[in-house]
């Protein structure tokens, strides 16, 4: 069996790839792991729950919440709610395990799992390959050591996490956003009632779109990935800015006065200098990713901020952040973890951090975003390849020196496979549009060949 466990959880089509049983059992082996670790040591162990909108989140919950009860974990189901709540919500409540049901940016018939370790940290890889390896064991045959009577795991609503989450938001704001008008894409997703009711409370007036989940429109054609809707919003109604989140509101891209976009790379810089100010940019370094602009590490370098790059997946930016203890990472696509106030990247956070800083200097996200200037980048998506001989086509390799050779240092190609999705990535940058898609479409001609 290939691994189940990609950069952020499991993920597939709901009901095909991820099925209920499937759910169970990963829940099942979940709580056996953390059993064997010695998570649940001297106590009877807590896990709690939560889901984004999607039609299929309900038949999976009730599958998970199944399995955990069933291993003898009591559940606290807190319905829908982002994923940085789940994750903030199972530290707050010294929960053993937190579950998160959402496929976060992807089309709706998908769905995932993600699991939180006790504070509301991503699992270790590790812990993952155990549980996937518990699992499989099972699942060929052996029987589970399961409770009986008073053993097995109790089910109950917590409806609170709501109110505690937002107030955690409002909480870690260094000022008001009073006299901000803003535009909230929710996605229809996670965040649909808790981001315009923490914007309002910290004095914003809001405008909302995209926040009347129905279980079947989550990102569909709103939100951080497609932000024409938040754009034409944002003139509209004469805004300061917009922000826009994902299906699960973990990440956070925005949108200036003019309609412009702004980037995760563009969000990291304003929020790392403003840190710095105040003193709070630990070591002075910003985490980012292979795949930052290389806009961003020329802005860094120009202002004096050390910046460490990682492998792509917000959970490669937060080991670095966690051994070295940095507090501020991110990536471009708006994963963006402020440390100090968060366990995994929040999207309602960044957002409200990034409004912030416009209301305490009195600057438009314009003005502050132009820190950097992004370099021309084309990133192309090719589907339908065999995403495990990226590393081992000669054919590949050859293309790829020959396109570096091109750009000199001007320029910089990236490709490798998605951690969630079935695809190979191929990007270039270049600082001329035009040379950067004619290299990146050369590219995935290449993959196509090579790898098809």
């Amino acid at each position: 069996m290939g691994r189940l466990f990609g950069t952020d959880g499991v993920r597939g089509v709901a009901n095909a790839d991820l099925t209920a049983e499937l759910a169970l059992g990963l829940s099942v082996a979940a709580a056996h792991v953390l059993a064997e670790a010695g998570t649940f040591e001297g106590h009877k162990p807590v896990a709690v729950v939560g889901r984004d909108p999607r039609a299929s989140g309900e038949f999976l919950e009730a599958a998970v919440v199944a399995g955990l009860a069933s291993a003898g974990v009591d559940v606290l189901r807190v319905g829908v709610l982002p994923t940085p709540a789940v994750a903030y919500l199972t530290g707050a409540l010294g929960a053993d395990l937190g579950v998160m049901l959402s496929a976060s940016h992807n089309p709706m018939p998908d769905n995932g799992i993600k699991f939180f370790a006790r504070g509301g940290h991503k699992l270790a890889d590790e812990l993952e390959d155990r549980i996937e390896s518990v699992y499989d064991e099972h699942r060929t045959g052996a029987p589970w050591d399961r409770p009986t009577g008073a053993g097995v795991g109790r089910v109950r609503e917590y409806d609170e996490g709501f109110d505690q989450y937002v107030a955690h938001l409002i909480a870690v704001l260094p000022n008001r956003l009073d006299g901000l008008k803003i535009v909230l894409d929710e996605a229809h997703g996670a965040a649909a009632r808790v981001s315009p009711e923490a914007f309002a409370r910290a004095g914003a007036e809001v405008i909302t779109i995209g926040a009347q989940p129905d279980g079947l429109n989550i990102n569909d054609g709103c939100g951080s990935t497609h932000l024409d809707l938040i754009k034409a919003a944002v003139l509209d109604h004469g805004a300061d800015l917009g922000i826009a989140h994902d299906g699960d509101a973990d990440r956070c891209l925005a949108v200036d006065h003019q309609g412009n976009e702004v980037d995760g790379d563009q969000i990291l810089a304003v929020l790392a200098l403003a840190l710095r100010e105040a003193d709070r940019l630990r070591k002075n370094t910003v985490v980012g990713t292979v795949m930052s602009n290389l806009g961003f590490k020329l802005a860094m370098e120009r202002e004096g901020i050390d910046l460490v790059q990682t492998g792509v997946g917000d959970r490669y930016v937060l080991e670095s952040m966690k051994e070295h203890g940095y507090a501020l990472g991110g990536e471009q696509s708006g994963h963006v973890i402020i440390l100090d106030h968060a366990t995994t990247g929040d999207g309602t956070l960044t957002g409200l951090m990034l409004a912030a800083r416009i209301a305490a200097t009195g600057r438009s996200l314009a003005e502050l975003s132009a820190v950097m200037e992004r370099l021309p980048q084309v990133l192309i998506n090719v589907r339908d390849v065999d995403r495990s001989r990226v590393e081992s086509s000669t054919e590949l390799s050859a293309a790829v020196a020959e396109a570096e050779a091109e750009l000199g240092t001007t320029g910089r190609v990236l490709l490798r496979p998605s951690g969630t999705e079935p695809v190979v990535r191929v990007m270039v940058e270049a600082a001329d549009i035009d040379h950067a898609r004619s290299v990146a479409s050369r590219l995935a001609d290449v993959v196509k060949s090579a790898l098809g």
